[in-house]
């Protein structure tokens, strides 16, 4: 859960929930309940959680509980719409909703599945010889991919909380690094990307790292963004003089860097058609930096690429 660019209140719930919760789900599964003082379905569930983690402490569970109402943001942070919710954490992440798991027969048939998956440390001492140290090089590779993924899926805020959980333990990852930065831009938090992008350029590791390059051109097209006057009249002048291909690329920028990718696409796909040579190729090649900054393997991006081929190759 990335700490830049929030107040002090905010930073100081990012802090208690990482001691009370992320810490401890280094090595343990953490049971995290969402609850609330006026909930009654939270009252019928407490007692339950409370017996199962007791019964289950030897293998490694712990419970740990949220009061929405004093930890608005941290319950924002996950999307929390109704009460209870309840996750399983590990290692910093959630790694399955058990809301819907309301008897102690469910919730144990749940936390057998996981605890099958997991290399959850059981319930010797913390700090014990042999404890867990933090996430392999493999599960750190595999929290990137589902970081992807949830990018991938239009869920930038779930990206960036995971990338930027994986920078904390893993500084030198640079997959990680490139991921918080562009799901920071899609988020329209651009001064908070460039916060990371100079903590990267900081780090010769990181800022010669291919994988960087992708970051570089999502905030590279982020620079375009104008407000929503502005974007109108860009979209105006495009439309009233589709031959000015200095109008359609500026529309074209700004409207990528709105959020309104597939108006930048298709703009960018008619102008290849009209002329592809124009200004040594320039709306392609605005077009493959589009590619480069959203992800090759992207739905949208493969999408896209089907048809600037047919445009190209007929």
């Amino acid at each position: 859960m990335a700490s830049m660019g929030l107040s002090i209140d905010e930073q100081k719930a990012v802090e208690r929930f990482r001691k009370e919760v992320v810490d401890p789900s280094q090595t343990k599964l953490v049971i995290l309940d969402f609850w609330a003082e006026w909930c009654g379905p939270c009252k019928a569930l407490t007692p339950v959680l409370e017996k199962v983690s007791a019964e289950y402490a030897e293998k490694g569970v712990v419970l740990a509980k949220i009061n929405v109402d004093e930890e608005q943001f941290i319950a924002a942070q996950f999307q929390v719409r109704s009460i209870p919710t309840v996750y399983a954490m590990f290692q910093g992440q959630p790694v399955a909703d058990l809301t819907s798991a309301r008897s102690e027969s469910q919730l144990k048939a749940a936390l057998d599945q996981l605890l099958t998956q997991l290399p959850v440390q059981s319930g010797a001492a913390d700090g014990a010889p042999g404890a867990p140290q933090g996430p392999s090089p493999e599960e750190i590779a595999q929290f990137v991919k589902v970081g992807e993924e949830a990018l991938a899926a239009g869920d930038p805020q779930g990206a960036a909380s995971i990338f930027a959980q994986i920078t904390e333990f893993a500084e030198d990852n640079a997959p990680a690094h490139a991921g918080l930065v562009r799901a920071l831009v899609l988020l329209g938090e651009v001064e908070q990307a460039k916060q990371v992008m100079e903590v990267i350029d900081s780090d010769p590791r990181l800022a010669t790292d291919p994988a960087i390059a992708p970051a570089r051109s999502a905030l590279e097209l982020a620079g375009t963004r104008v407000d929503d006057g502005e974007l109108a009249g860009l979209r105006t002048a495009a439309e009233a003089d589709p031959a000015n291909m200095d109008a359609q690329l500026a529309y074209a920028e700004a409207a990528f860097a709105a959020g309104q990718r597939d108006a930048a696409a298709d703009t960018l796909l008619a102008m290849i058609a009209a002329d592809r040579e124009w200004n040594e190729g320039a709306a392609r090649a605005k077009l493959l930096k589009i590619f480069e900054a959203t992800g090759l393997e992207d739905e949208w991006v493969v999408g896209v690429r089907r048809r600037l081929s047919r445009v190209l190759f007929g």
